[in-house]
């Protein structure tokens, strides 16, 4: 079985400190770290994209 972590791309983000925080702040809220958060919402956003592609 393949590592999954290890097949991720890594990624150079630039935030706004308002951005930033409003983002930690979720995250924390949803138990999940900043990292996790941004990756669980760009998850969403590409099956949305989808649903609305397809129809």
């Amino acid at each position: 079985m393949e590592n999954k972590e290890k097949d991720k791309k890594q990624l150079l983000l630039r935030l706004s400190p308002s951005l930033w925080k409003e983002l930690m702040a979720w995250a924390e809220n949803d138990f999940r770290s900043l990292n996790g958060q941004i990756e669980y919402l760009l998850t969403e956003s590409v099956k949305q994209y989808k649903k609305k592609s397809n129809t």
